[in-house]
């Protein structure tokens, strides 16, 4: 059976969310959480295969995103604050559980989930960005560099840079993206390169060369079709242009709150429902196969399953068919009664 998408909003006294759904009221319901700088449209290739294998599927616009409230203060994008604003999605939704499945920050928003509220959580996903259970933040990321590609002296920060850069100079940050909002969305949302693997990334130089596109303005790149469609560059563009940059921004400015909302978890935050990690082969930021930034996640995950996908960082809209089997996989063998 072939399942429309279908959009609709929470509103309540606290939050608005938007947010997409596919699937049958009463099936089993898996929650998408989307990353930095994207939209619940994109999960647009895993909503329709997961509501025709017998899921109720749910994409929410995050805070700051789409059709989402957004806000002014740096505060009010805290991760305690979009946890909540998840948990009050999943009670609108009539429901007291879900498998939740994140990527870039959204893979933080679902292992805080997992970690705050396992009574609300069947099992918990992440693409790209493993668990740290003391919270994710520069402080908490540069132990694990790996030094080998990233020398301390000459990168001190290793490809976490770009959070300082954020930290130093947030209007700045904003402003490059915002000089021309649909050369930046080209140029973010292209594939992986196998042959950047063991290089430096161009994250660990921002501070160094002034900014994400060296101080100037994005270049106009072609789009890259592998990626994203014209249609899903119009709707970026067209979302990010309404609200601007500084909520996506925002969400790297809480490493402190973040760090101090992450030491609150029940059991020190170890997880012991059903995870499952897709590791990125040619992610040179969120990079867990040569360095060691997957280690916490397998100390604190009691069971967990980790599958390779050769894709870049967009992985869910680069390699859609291998996110999807390797998820369908998963919730086959380690969550099949749920399904």
């Amino acid at each position: 059976m072939t399942f429309p998408i279908t959009e609709h909003t929470l509103k309540t006294a606290r939050h608005t969310t938007g947010y997409l759904e596919c699937g049958a009221p009463n099936a089993p319901l898996l929650v998408f959480v989307h990353g930095w700088p994207e939209l619940s449209i994109s999960w647009r290739h895993q909503l329709p295969v997961f509501a025709a294998l017998g899921f109720r599927c749910v994409a929410p616009d995050m805070r700051g995103y789409g059709r989402s409230s957004t806000y002014a203060r740096h505060d009010d994008f805290a991760q305690s604050l979009i946890v909540d604003d998840m948990l009050e999605l999943l009670a609108s939704l009539g429901r007291d559980k879900a498998v939740w499945i994140g990527h870039d920050w959204g893979s933080m928003v679902v292992w805080n989930i997992a970690s705050h509220h396992p009574d609300k959580t069947v099992g918990v996903a992440s693409l790209c960005v493993p668990y740290l259970s003391v919270g994710v933040a520069p402080e908490t990321l540069m132990p694990w560099v790996d030094r080998a590609v990233y020398p301390e002296h000459d990168y001190p920060a290793g490809q976490w840079d770009y959070m300082l850069f954020y930290r130093e100079n947030f209007e700045r940050a904003c402003a490059g993206f915002e000089a021309n909002i649909g050369h930046a969305v080209k140029a973010l949302f292209r594939k992986g390169d196998p042959a950047a693997v063991g290089k430096p990334g161009r994250t660990a130089s921002v501070r160094k060369v002034g900014g994400f596109f060296g101080g100037g303005a994005c270049p106009d790149l072609p789009r890259d079709g592998e990626v994203i469609t014209e249609v899903d560059l119009a709707a970026y563009t067209a979302a990010l242009t309404r609200h601007g940059f500084f909520g996506p921004d925002a969400w790297y400015m809480n490493g402190q709150a973040n760090m101090a909302y992450a030491a609150l978890a029940p059991n020190a935050g170890k997880l012991a429902m059903p995870a499952l990690f897709l590791h990125a082969a040619y992610d040179t930021v969120c990079e867990t196969l040569n360095s060691r930034l997957a280690e916490p996640m397998r100390r604190d995950c009691a069971d967990l399953t980790e599958v390779v996908v050769k894709s870049g960082h967009w992985m869910a809209q680069e390699q859609p068919v291998a996110v999807s089997a390797a998820l369908a996989r998963w919730l086959s063998t380690r969550l099949g009664t749920f399904w």
